[in-house]
């Protein structure tokens, strides 16, 4: 009776030894589930900036407001009837007027 006993337990040491070490085990289990969750983080991101390209794709095929928001900010153009100021921070003024001096 002690050695079947003694055989079921080297057996279910083994077998245990096994789940938790080997290749397939809990080891390789607990990895793929925080590779997962990591995956899962990066589509959450993927999927809201798809969401934004596509309104911002739509709102380029039909309104002409985001079309001139690109070309102001993009290409620095102005309207027709608009003035351009650019505000010159003093250091940055006294930097060009020495510059232009030399």
């Amino acid at each position: 009776m002690k050695i079947i006993a003694s055989v079921l337990f080297v057996l279910l040491v083994l077998l245990q030894y096994r789940l938790w070490v080997y290749e397939g085990g809990m080891r390789e289990v607990w990895h793929l589930r925080a590779e997962v969750a990591v995956q899962k983080e990066e589509n959450d991101k993927l999927v809201g900036r798809n969401r934004t390209l596509v309104a911002e794709v739509q709102d380029l095929k039909k309104g002409k407001v985001a079309v001139e928001e690109r070309a102001r900010t993009d290409l620095g153009m102005i309207g027709s009837r608009e003035t351009f100021f650019q505000v010159v921070q003093p250091e940055a003024a006294k930097a060009a007027l020495t510059n232009a001096q030399r």
